[in-house]
């Protein structure tokens, strides 16, 4: 039994390698799959890079323009939270005092976070699986950016939401012909200032009484997840015969 299995994947082994060197793999011009990780946030209650770690799933839909470029789009779900202490927060943001008011309580949130986007992925390495003259690598890194929708809810504070521009970096690498998983960072900048509101105040949506701009104020975070993709839609190829 151990002899005729072993026979099998060896069989399987070398068809998908003999296809490989030819080139005869089908391309594919679709992924779909999911990742999971963590969320940070990052604004007016402190935050740092994978400071007070949240719980980060997204689901992920990938269109392969070609092995250089792709488009990504992702609905996630995250949880983000931070605390004041430590940093100066006035109890009134325009005192004219020079200490600049006196020290507000420490204040603590937690909140959830539902990010959806679409990103433009640029492949260092022409990825996939195929003839060695095409230079076809089954590893890449990756630059992203891209623009989005956030919401956060919870914590007993009213829901809050803003566009979000995601600038971020990842690795993708090929563990079969239609099977890929990776890792991917992103700092994600937030037209909202409240995602750090609480049930008891919204003090942190302008602490310190400095007008805001579209992207200036603002609250961030980062996203840090590994994912796990198959390919789909495999791309029409012309008959010679």
């Amino acid at each position: 039994m151990k002899a005729r299995l072993l026979i099998v994947l060896l069989t399987v082994f070398t068809a998908v390698n003999a296809w490989a060197q030819n080139g005869e793999l089908p391309d594919y011009q679709q992924e779909i799959g999911g990742g999971a990780g963590i969320s940070c946030y990052w604004g007016d209650a402190g935050g740092g890079l994978f400071k007070n770690p949240g719980f980060f799933g997204t689901l992920i839909w990938r269109r392969n323009l070609n092995p250089r470029m792709t488009v990504k789009t992702n609905l996630g779900f995250g949880n983000v939270s931070g605390n004041t202490k430590g940093v100066f927060i006035p109890e009134d943001p325009l005192s004219l005092t020079p200490e600049g008011g006196t020290m507000a309580q420490p204040i603590h949130f937690k909140r959830s976070l539902l990010d959806v986007g679409a990103q433009f992925e640029f492949n260092f390495l022409a990825y996939g699986l195929g003839a060695a003259y095409k230079g076809m690598s089954r590893w890449t890194p990756y630059l992203m950016a891209g623009v989005g929708a956030t919401v956060a809810f919870g914590n007993g504070a009213p829901a809050a939401g803003g566009m979000n521009i995601p600038l971020g970096f990842g690795f993708r690498y090929k563990v079969l012909p239609r099977l890929n998983i990776g890792f991917e960072w992103s700092f994600n900048f937030t037209t909202c200032d409240r995602i750090d509101d609480t049930a008891a105040t919204i003090h942190l949506s302008d602490p310190y009484g400095i007008e805001s701009g579209m992207y200036k104020n603002k609250d961030c975070y980062t996203k840090t997840f590994v994912f796990i993709t198959y390919d789909i839609s495999p791309k029409y190829r012309k008959c010679n015969n």
